[in-house]
């Protein structure tokens, strides 16, 4: 985890998760919260359309990158997400806050979010750098399709529940033939999301691994495996039918074909995901996974 000398954050990008009902007045109150600090607000276009009377700078979601100094991101984890892919090759940092229910990314409550911003805008906040899987789809030796995701890259069945096989290399080295309902490769960040449900561990954000999880194998002996986080990891799909996808953070999908090898590495750059320093990773837990508050036990 990096700490920032104070920054100086001129524009700041907003991206909200569309509940016009709940968001508008939120969105707005921060806007004009910002401009009161010297500070300018840029929308994207569905963040601008939940706004009435809105005519301030906005831009498409895929442009605020290259318009902005940091992002907000105001909705719950998937909206998260789907901002966090646009800033892979940049180092522009992004804040979470949370509409409903409290997320693992977006760990910031609407009741503490003027503070979060303040203490941002003065240098009090950590930077936690996330790792992002880069992937790569290759069919008869050319490269067809790449992506990036900030918490796991999945091959399953389509709509059919039938078992899909799938060769496994990592660095060159056969691992095994996985004869399961998919496969899950998740960074640390998505050892909480789907890779959690298969029966994956809980991976400190931080560290440099990779989990890779079968979802419901043949074998019971198939197990989630931790590596390294500079391995890279080749599947090639062996089971004769085009019901199968390949999906990135649960959002973007793509139909797989017999024998196309996805390849799956830690991009160069990671995810700049600011932290405020008054919350830690177990408190996120405890709250999120209902583990209860141990202190109390001692």
């Amino acid at each position: 985890m990096n700490v920032l000398n104070k920054p100086d954050f001129k524009t700041i990008g907003i991206v909200s998760k569309p509940l016009k009902e709940k968001a508008s007045e939120v969105i707005s109150n921060l806007i004009a919260w910002l401009k009161e600090r010297g500070k300018t607000a840029i929308l994207d276009e569905d963040t601008k359309a939940l706004l009435d009377d809105y005519d301030g700078k906005h831009t498409r979601k895929s442009d605020i990158p290259s318009n902005c100094d940091l992002v907000i991101v105001l909705g719950g984890d998937g909206t998260f997400l789907s901002v966090a892919r646009l800033l892979v090759k940049t180092d522009i940092p992004i804040l979470g806050i949370n509409l409903g229910s409290l997320g693992f990314l977006t760990e910031t409550t609407l009741t503490n979010m003027y503070k979060v911003i303040d203490d941002v805008f003065k240098g009090n906040f950590e930077i936690d750098n996330r790792m992002v899987l880069r992937t790569h789809v290759h069919r008869q030796g050319e490269r067809i399709a790449e992506y990036n995701a900030l918490n796991d890259v999945v091959i399953n069945n389509g709509a059919l529940a039938r078992i899909i096989t799938m060769s496994t290399f990592i660095d060159n080295k056969f691992v095994t033939r996985y004869r399961a309902d998919g496969l899950i490769v998740s960074t640390p960040t998505g050892s909480t999301a789907y890779s959690l449900a298969a029966g994956g561990p809980i991976v400190y954000p931080n560290l440099d691994v990779i989990t890779i999880s079968p979802i419901c194998p043949h074998t019971l002996g198939n197990r989630p495996i931790v590596i390294p986080g500079s391995s890279i990891i080749e599947v090639t799909l062996e089971t004769k039918t085009e019901d199968v996808l390949l999906t990135l953070d649960g959002q973007v999908g793509f139909t797989l074909r017999s024998k196309d090898v996805v390849e799956i590495k830690k991009s160069e750059k990671p995810i700049r995901i600011i932290q405020s320093r008054e919350r830690n990773y177990f408190e996120t837990l405890r709250t999120k996974l209902g583990w209860g508050n141990s202190e109390k036990n001692h």
